[in-house]
């Protein structure tokens, strides 16, 4: 099908045949979710961040972060660390020995234990790191480089079209920004305007990410900032529909139980019985919220400890559901998105 149709955008020399992509989130951004999101529209696939330290160790469960499917490229390996030496040798290991597409560098991430030790968003304090590192990585990998950032560290060192200079000045592909600095962590609003600004001072492709909630959000922060596309994140859980252009209120009951059922076959293929059960909770409560009757539904299935037990719960509520709800009126008010365009 991409024989036929423009890319979006480029990565260096690699076509991205669409402008909505799947942000990499920590404990989301697995192989089985990554997977129905591209086959529904995302354009392309990251990786949750993956610690180099864990990589330089061969912990096993570090290096599983990185299995993909071949549909999925391109594939986006991220990494992290505040070691420039261990995260430019890790990023040179997974380059070469799964074969990546890109390999991009997490400088967001606010949590603590992260940020605070000088990696994801701690990196925006040290520019100078991220020159050296940069620079590095461009000549060395044979494939594109790209980084993930935030505003600044807070209020007071909003420093990123300096970061954004440094990236393209040292051979970054494209920059992601998330419009809030790591003290915000996920708290406020999103600033658009920043992405805006980089886009008019770089010429490499810029990713916009940030409170965009629903179909208008994408319309809008791509009007606002001429961003090459849109990264998201929050608002793909349990409505990944989103790639597709489609909000909460357009997906029938029927769409999202096919989807329900299908995610959790793929999460027990992929980690188990037991395990994958565990994992897709915290998925099934956002596929099923809005819904009528998830209220009387919601516990049960979230206290669920294998895949049977599941379904049998499921089967009985679809049912119910069949039953009691008019064609005209699918779903409750608060099933549709709190998106408001002015």
């Amino acid at each position: 099908m991409n024989d036929t149709l423009s890319p979006a955008f480029y990565i260096r020399d690699i076509p991205v045949y669409g402008d909505l992509i799947l942000s990499p989130m920590a404990g989301f951004s697995d192989q089985p979710f990554r997977s129905i999101c591209r086959e529904l529209g995302s354009a392309m696939s990251y990786t949750e961040f993956v610690s180099a330290e864990a990589l330089s160790h061969n912990t096993k469960r570090a290096w599983r972060y990185f299995e993909f499917l071949p549909f999925e490229r391109p594939m986006v390996f991220q990494l992290f660390d505040n070691d420039i030496e261990r995260l430019a040798t890790q990023c040179q290991r997974a380059a070469d020995r799964l074969g990546p597409d890109v390999i991009d560098i997490n400088m967001g991430c606010s949590v603590s234990n992260v940020a605070q030790r000088g990696a994801g968003a701690g990196l925006l304090r040290t520019p100078d790191k991220i020159a050296a590192l940069f620079n590095r990585l461009s000549h060395e990998l044979a494939i594109p480089v790209t980084g993930k950032i935030r505003l600044g560290w807070d209020d007071q060192s909003r420093n990123y079209l300096e970061i954004a200079h440094i990236l393209e000045d040292n051979g970054a592909s494209a920059v992601a920004i998330h419009g809030r600095t790591k003290q915000q962590a996920y708290k406020g609003e999103a600033d658009w305007n920043p992405i805006g600004e980089i886009k008019a001072a770089v010429k490499i492709p810029v990713i916009g990410n940030g409170d965009v909630k629903c179909v208008a959000d994408i319309d809008r922060i791509k009007a606002q900032t001429g961003c090459d596309a849109v990264m998201i994140g929050r608002a793909a859980i349990g409505n990944p529909w989103i790639f597709q252009r489609k909000d909460k209120a357009q997906v029938t009951f029927a769409e999202r139980a096919a989807l329900i059922r299908r995610h959790l076959v793929e999460m027990v293929d992929y980690y188990g019985s037991d395990y994958g059960v565990i994992l897709f909770r915290k998925h099934v409560v956002k596929y099923i919220k809005g819904v009528p009757g998830h209220a009387d539904y919601r516990v049960p299935l979230l206290t669920c400890f294998t895949a049977d037990e599941f379904i049998n719960l499921f089967s009985q509520w679809e049912n119910e559901y069949s039953l009691d709800q008019q064609i005209a009126d699918p779903f409750e008010p608060e099933w549709a998105d709190d998106c408001v365009v002015a």
